[in-house]
């Protein structure tokens, strides 16, 4: 039996156990393993793979963000160009509106001027008759 554990023989079980477990690690390291490379490889290259993918489609969302904005883009315009004519369109009318305004405004004051003085000659004419018979 041992009763004489001292501190120096735990400190010299504890770097025995800890040595030992060092060795284990270094035996299981990945690096000695001749297939770890090939793994390693595999992985990296799919890895790769994957990011391509994912920037292909990255891409491919972008470009129909970007044709989506541009059919905005030329809806929009084609609204503002419609509503362009239509205004155009209805400024003409207006001029038009106006400029028969004015014309029937000539016609018929042209019309009221002859027969006020259509009215005059009648009335004389008609006294005429009345003070001739």
């Amino acid at each position: 039996m041992k009763n004489k554990d001292t501190f120096t023989d735990r400190l010299e079980a504890q770097a025995k156990a800890r040595q030992a477990l060092l060795d284990k690690a270094k035996q299981n390291d990945p690096t000695n393993d001749p297939e770890f490379a090939a793994r390693q490889q595999a992985r990296l290259e799919a890895a790769r793979q994957r990011e391509e993918r994912e920037a292909e489609r990255r891409r491919a969302r972008e470009q129909e963000r970007e044709r989506q904005r541009a059919e905005r883009a030329a809806a929009a315009e084609r609204r503002a160009e419609e509503a362009a004519r239509k205004a155009e369109e209805a400024r003409l009318a207006a001029e038009a509106a106006a400029k028969e305004a004015k014309r029937v405004q000539r016609v018929v004051q042209a019309q009221a001027r002859p027969a006020a003085l259509g009215l005059k000659d009648l009335k004389a004419a008609l006294e005429g008759r009345v003070g001739g018979k």
